[in-house]
């Protein structure tokens, strides 16, 4: 309670709050309140099932970190509750709530404009090179198995999807380094593989200095988009069709550049961090399920598990499993 109550202070510094939120001093707690609508779960991936599926037989709403669980079959079962139960359920992956994944989609289904699709290239690394990361969550097996894979991959993974407009492909996989537990992948790399020809080639790290990037090449043209997972301006984002930046104006107030290495500023109101729980909201307002995020939460987790598969195979090409 104490540390809650610590926790609220200092948030209400930042952003008041009228009347301030309260406290309760255990998570049985907290889904036995009937004011509280919907929970946040941010546990580590090997202890989300559990709570997940407390939360929704209490009637409460998910949204969930990624990866969504330890497992596929955990994570249908998750859903499967979810579905009995009633409520909605989303994982947090910010840029699909960003206004310019719609302009980008646009793009791609212009064939005067990049072509019929042919490669994908994806990266997203960040250093952990301070004295306590290796007692970080993200490389202990025991709470984050799939480690680089789960916490950073997945993004690789579902623009990909993203662009192949869901389909599900065949999948290989590497893990390159691992961390001091000799088994939690810090530095992996992937391909996968659509019927169509399209090859997606997919790395992410723990070893390597920040980078957040996406190619998307086809025929005619290439659209690349150098931070499409945290945009480096929360008020103006932007994208590069042959090198040709597309700026995307800010929605309101004013743009502000930031200094090189800064944070985006994640609480703006037109951030996609933002616009990601605003929807997340109107979903559980509304009394209707929509459908859409456990599907693509779900077949981001049968790729994730198939190029796992992989690596643990030598590499061995992986059909992912249909849902």
């Amino acid at each position: 309670m104490a540390r809650g109550q610590q926790f609220i202070r200092e948030c209400q510094v930042q952003a008041t709050f009228e009347p301030a939120p309260k406290v309760h001093g255990s998570y049985e707690a907290s889904l036995a309140t009937p004011e509280i609508d919907a929970v946040y779960i941010p546990l580590p991936t090997v202890v989300r099932k559990e709570w997940v599926i407390r939360a929704v037989r209490a009637g409460k709403h998910v949204f969930r970190e990624k990866p969504c669980a330890a497992n596929a079959a955990d994570l249908r079962e998750m859903l499967a509750v979810c579905r009995q139960y009633g409520v909605q359920f989303m994982d947090g992956v910010m840029f699909m709530h960003h206004p310019r994944l719609a302009l980008v989609r646009a793009v791609l289904d212009d064939a005067n404009r990049i072509g019929p699709l042919r490669r994908i290239a994806s990266e997203f690394s960040f250093l952990g090179d301070n004295p306590n990361f290796p007692a970080n969550i993200r490389v202990q097996s025991s709470l984050k198995p799939y480690g680089c894979l789960g916490d950073l991959c997945c993004y690789c993974l579902r623009i990909s999807l993203f662009a192949m407009n869901w389909e599900l492909p065949t999948a290989a996989g590497r893990i390159l380094a691992v961390a001091a537990d000799g088994v939690t992948p810090t530095l992996f790399s992937g391909e996968l593989f659509f019927a169509n020809g399209v090859s997606a080639g997919f790395h992410c790290s723990f070893a390597i200095a920040a980078q957040q990037w996406v190619s998307f090449m086809g025929t005619q043209g290439t659209l690349r988009t150098a931070d499409y997972v945290h945009p480096r301006n929360s008020y103006e984002s932007a994208y590069d069709i042959n090198a040709t930046e597309h700026r995307i104006p800010a929605a309101t107030g004013t743009v502000v550049p930031l200094d090189a290495g800064a944070l985006p500023q994640l609480g703006h109101p037109t951030a996609q961090d933002t616009l990601m729980i605003r929807n997340f909201a109107a979903y559980v307002q509304s009394g209707k399920l929509n459908e859409f995020w456990p599907e693509v939460a779900l077949k981001t987790q049968l790729v994730l598990d198939a190029c796992l598969a992989s690596a643990r195979d030598r590499g061995r090409l992986v059909p992912v499993q249909k849902i």
